[in-house]
């Protein structure tokens, strides 16, 4: 029998056998009082309780198997409500084989079949069985004599979306992620930084890692004028394009790899809950035979009705937890903060528990079948930190959530047939701040369709939404309005460019929406918010438009950007220059990096320059490029959707991921953008013997020259 060190004995050998009496015993008194009950329920004779418990033993534990095929479509749509379905016309089936035993329906079979699931939930909780024992058993029986084979040790890459470096560091610190600070007590860990691309979102991020190359993904949403399309990275057609155009074939998990709740493959032959890989697109858009059916992984989970009980009964209590904690925020006044009701509790439900549980069973079957390497994303602290805040109370309880679950991978690594190693990573952090909308009383798509002289509500009205999305010290939010008034070096510059030139604001254009298919901030202008930046584009134009017909065309726009308090930054395409980034009080040339007054990327780190450069050749950078403003002095930015905790741009923590490996891999060295992350985590596999996937000669990589 295993030990693991502070975790307890991995084999627990007497308690199997007390779960199946106790369990026994439990269902006979559950029938005595559903007989009691229910009105449609009848066991007369004191023995019938005792077969009827033993008989639905063995329905569950040896015909429910061989019923699977028939359960899981069933599963799928009902969110495992069908497995109690199946079982209930099972138990049914029971009452007419048992002499005496009276079930009126399957109404009446289904409640049975709950309530003796209840007693089944209840009794495994006491005793602490659960699926971890199931598997823990089955992997000793495969192992070899030492424990594991001989294959190269797999490799768990465990991803917390949105976690980013200086929140872990304080997690570990306070108590609220035991699980890393003992890895990194131990020594068995090493905790290193790595720093992503100007898009710090995890469309760019994880299609880097996986398939090392995130070229032209320029937000987890983004416009190409080409197609009048808005590509959106959590939809799945737009999910598998992507894919299609940055994919060779030789992805990170190409050579059986498994891909758990992720944005995409990898060329992982194994997939669940992976959006390129849903079952609409699999027929045209796969390029390879033999993948898992997509949603397996929940399939399988939901199938068994006990962790259907698990799992609802946890996504009741996070319900609950949500509502709770967003009615404490609101009556403390707590800001930044957005509207968290509606549907949002039983979405965050969704991510924190839901989709936790199925992806973390999936794994526990991935090691149990030796698959070489897996990638999971845990999504629920990203998620929750959006609408809660970085740091704030819940969402270090979700964080609490997922760092035990990580906690039973690591135990299962010990039993697993094939030895694993865990590299725990993050696609990018979170910058925490005032939603632009709610601080400045207009969304970005508004001001710059104002700038661009759109037609506009009337003041009244536009006043009165500013003032209700207003806190209630609006005189501090009206002084930051006001110091907007200022003019900036550079905004004054590009006014006295306009003055001289005589350029005319009014220049016909066409109506607005049209002949575009998606909706114009302005005639003719195409907004788009991704977190922290947001993406101007000139629809009427082919192509690129440079910095000098912008000014010509659209005259208030660029002076009123830079000026404005919300904007950090802008990119622009000059004609005489090239790429320039614009600022409030400086400019910087990317080609000589010549920089006229206060540098504008100064607070945004040593890469910001060259992060930019490279975004400024992806074929469908928009004609201005926005990055909100960061405060250092704050540590905050305002972003360009709802949220208090954002990323996708640049300033401060969500530039910086966490990338928490085995202390015997070589050291990863400074990590820039998630091309170089892949390639490390592509290092570590060969440095750990697994072979290199061999190209896919049916797969067209994108690259950004073509």
């Amino acid at each position: 029998m295993r030990e693991q060190r502070g975790g307890g004995r991995l084999l627990r050998g007497g308690r199997v056998l007390a779960r199946v009496l106790l369990v026994w015993v439990l269902t006979v008194v559950a029938l005595r009082l559903l007989d009691a009950w229910l009105a449609g329920f009848s066991m007369p004779q004191f023995w019938q309780p005792t077969v009827v418990a033993l008989l639905f033993g063995l329905l569950s534990a040896v015909v429910w198997p061989l019923l699977l095929r028939i359960a899981l479509p069933v599963a799928l749509f009902t969110l495992g409500l069908g497995s109690y379905l199946v079982l209930g016309a099972g138990m049914l089936a029971i009452s007419f084989a048992v002499p005496g035993v009276v079930i009126a329906d399957l109404g009446t079979a289904v409640v049975v079949t709950v309530g003796m699931s209840i007693v089944a939930a209840v009794v495994s909780s006491l005793l602490a069985i659960d699926e971890d024992e199931i598997f823990f058993r089955r992997a000793a029986r495969r192992a070899g004599p030492d424990g594991h084979d001989d294959r190269p040790p797999g490799v768990l890459f465990l991803q917390v979306d949105g976690l980013g470096l200086d929140t872990l560091r304080r997690a570990v610190r306070d108590g609220d992620m035991p699980t890393f600070a003992n890895w990194l007590a131990e020594g068995s860990h090493v905790l290193t930084e790595w720093h992503t691309d100007w898009s710090s979102q995890t469309g760019a991020s994880v299609c880097g890692l996986l398939h090392g190359s995130n070229d032209d993904i320029l937000g987890f949403r983004w416009y190409e004028k080409d197609r009048d399309h808005v590509m959106y990275c959590g939809h799945p057609e737009d999910a598998a394009e992507i894919e299609r155009r940055h994919s060779g074939g030789c992805g990170l998990l190409a050579v059986d790899g498994a891909a758990r709740g992720s944005l995409f493959t990898g060329d992982a032959p194994h997939v669940s809950l992976t959006m390129s890989a849903v079952p609409l697109l699999t027929g045209r858009n796969r390029r390879r035979h033999g993948h898992d059916r997509v949603g397996t992984g929940y399939y399988a989970y939901f199938a068994n009705p006990v962790n259907f009980l698990r799992t609802f009964a946890g996504a009741l209590v996070d319900v609950l937890r949500e509502i709770s904690a967003s009615t404490r925020q609101r009556r403390a006044g707590v800001r930044p903060r957005v509207n968290r009701g509606g549907f949002y509790p039983f979405a965050r439900a969704a991510t924190t528990v839901i989709v936790r549980d199925v992806v973390v069973s999936a794994i526990l079957e991935d090691m149990l079948e030796g698959r070489a390497c897996v990638f999971a994303d845990f999504l629920g602290y990203d998620e929750v930190a959006h609408h809660s805040g970085v740091e704030r109370f819940d969402v270090l309880a979700v964080l609490r959530g997922i760092d035990q679950q990580i906690g039973r991978l690591h135990r299962a690594t010990q039993l697993a047939p094939r030895r694993y190693r865990i590299v725990a990573l993050s696609d990018h952090g979170q910058t925490q701040g005032w939603a632009f909308a709610d601080r400045f009383g207009e969304s970005v798509e508004e001001l710059v369709g104002r700038l661009c002289g759109a037609p506009q509500p009337g003041s009244d009205r536009r006043e009165e939404k500013a003032s209700q999305r207003r806190p209630a010290a609006g005189w501090q939010v009206g002084a930051a309005l006001a110091e907007a008034a200022s003019t900036g070096l550079i905004a004054g510059r590009l006014r006295a460019r306009v003055e001289r030139s005589g350029m005319a604001p009014d220049r016909p254009r066409t109506a607005e929406g049209s002949p575009g298919k998606v909706a114009r901030a302005a005639p003719g202008v195409v907004v788009l918010g991704s977190g922290h930046v947001a993406m101007v584009s000139l629809t009427e134009h082919v192509g690129r438009v440079d910095f000098e017909t912008i000014e010509r065309e659209f005259p208030d726009l660029l002076p009123g950007l830079v000026d404005h308090p919300g904007v950090g930054f802008l990119l622009v395409r000059s004609a005489e220059y090239g790429a320039v980034v614009l600022g409030r009080d400086g400019l910087r040339r990317l080609a000589t990096d010549t920089v006229l007054g206060a540098d504008p990327l100064a607070a945004y780190g040593p890469h910001a320059a060259d992060l930019i450069r490279r975004v400024d050749t992806f074929p469908h950078c928009p004609d201005i490029m926005i990055n909100s403003a960061y405060s250092a002095a704050t540590d905050d930015a305002s972003p360009f959707e709802p949220h208090v905790g954002s990323h996708g741009g640049m300033g401060g923590a969500q530039s910086r991921g966490f990338l928490l490996h085995p202390s015997d891999l070589p050291g990863p060295g400074e990590v820039v953008g998630a091309e170089a992350l892949h390639q490390v985590l592509r290092g570590w596999l060969t440095h750990l013997g697994h072979p290199a996937p061999e190209p896919d000669p049916g797969a067209v990589a994108h690259t950004a020259a073509s």
